[in-house]
Order: structure tokens, then C-alpha cells, then sequence
């Protein structure tokens, strides 16, 4: 199987990724298990971010790199918290203060305004200087909810109300959730597309 190291420590995206890449003789490695270190991210979209990150792990690896970048966007704030949705309340990843906030800025607004999606880019590059790199994005529309529901997911997902089953993000169980999330969207545009350049 061919090594393939993930611009990320976060083992639920390694877990989800193994086990979508193993079709393809693809083995999956976290940055942390080769000690990379997390590179700044300098971008102004996700796109550039997700580009920065995966060229710095097939950098330092030798190997190469997916990664991604995902946030949140919310119709009435113009799209903010958008690239800095992990660190939207100052410090990164603190997924309860980035709610509470997003909660306070959102007070009073009814709910028809409240209309937000989640936005995932997947990069995969062959090599730190791969000059078309497979670039794949997926959407989930949805709306943000006035209180947090739901034990699961992470992020934004207690606040995050999904249409199709009439409930929060946090709610689905993983299948369900991976089937319509911007993840789940990105990864099977990427899947096809490496099926395509391994045919």
C-alpha cells in the first residue's frame, strides 16, 4: 500500500479517510505520526489554506499529502466566521466558544434569516510541488439554530439544523451525517476523481 500523510491530527478525519481510501491501496498517516508540525494558515479562502497545509505535509514527508479545510458560513454575517471558524472566538478549536458567540451575534434574528452552510475543501497533492493538484469541495446547506441540541458531531453541529432529517447536525449518527455532510461531499468527489487518475 502506498503511504499517504494527512495534513492533521484529528483521528476522526484519519479514521473516515482510511478507511474511504483503502479501496485504492492508500494508507492513511497523521501528520502528528511523522512529527509535522501545524503550518500557519496564510489563506484568504479555504482553498488556499487547504493548498498551504497539504504542500507543507508532502514537504517535510517526502510523501504524499491530503488535507482540508472546512468552516462555516452564515448568510446574515456575510459569510463570517467562514475561514476562521475554528478559531472564531480568539482561541482555536474551542467549539464552545465559537457557539456561544456565534449565538450572540445571531440574537434576535428570525429564522428565515438565519441560513448558513457548511463549506469543505479537500486537497490531494502527489508531491510538495504538484502543479494541478486534485482540488474537490462539498456544500451542506442548512440554518443556524437559536440553542445547541445533540451530544454528537463537533464544531458547530449542535447549532447547525439540517433540513433533510429535521434535526441538528449533532444529532445524526456518523453514516448519516457522512452520506450529506460537506465532507461527505468533498470526499466522494475526491474518490471519483482518483478513480479517474488511477484508471
Amino acid at each position: 500500500m502506498q503511504k499517504i500523510v494527512l495534513a492533521s491530527g484529528n483521528r476522526k478525519k484519519v479514521a473516515e479517510l482510511t478507511q474511504l481510501l483503502a479501496q485504492f491501496q492508500l494508507q492513511v498517516i497523521p501528520q502528528t505520526d511523522l512529527n509535522v508540525e501545524d503550518v500557519p494558515e496564510t489563506g484568504t479562502t479555504f482553498v488556499e489554506n487547504a493548498i498551504i497545509k497539504a504542500r507543507h505535509a508532502a514537504e517535510v514527508t517526502g510523501l504524499p499529502a491530503i488535507a482540508d479545510d472546512s468552516g462555516i458560513e452564515v448568510d446574515y454575517l456575510d459569510g463570517q466566521p467562514g475561514i476562521y471558524s475554528a478559531r472564531f472566538s480568539g482561541k482555536h478549536g474551542d467549539d464552545q466558544a465559537n457557539n456561544e458567540l456565534l449565538l450572540e451575534k445571531l440574537q434576535g434574528v428570525p429564522s428565515e434569516q438565519r441560513t448558513a452552510r457548511y463549506q469543505c475543501v479537500l486537497v490531494f497533492m502527489q508531491h510538495a510541488k504538484d502543479p494541478t493538484p486534485l482540488i474537490c469541495q462539498g456544500a451542506w446547506e442548512g440554518r443556524i439554530m437559536t440553542e445547541e441540541v445533540g451530544e454528537g458531531g463537533f464544531g458547530y453541529d449542535p447549532l447547525f439544523w439540517s433540513e433533510e432529517h429535521q434535526c441538528s447536525a449533532a444529532q445524526l449518527e456518523p453514516e448519516q451525517k457522512a452520506a450529506i455532510s460537506h465532507r461527505g461531499k468533498a470526499l466522494q468527489e475526491l474518490m471519483q476523481k482518483l478513480s479517474e487518475s488511477i484508471a
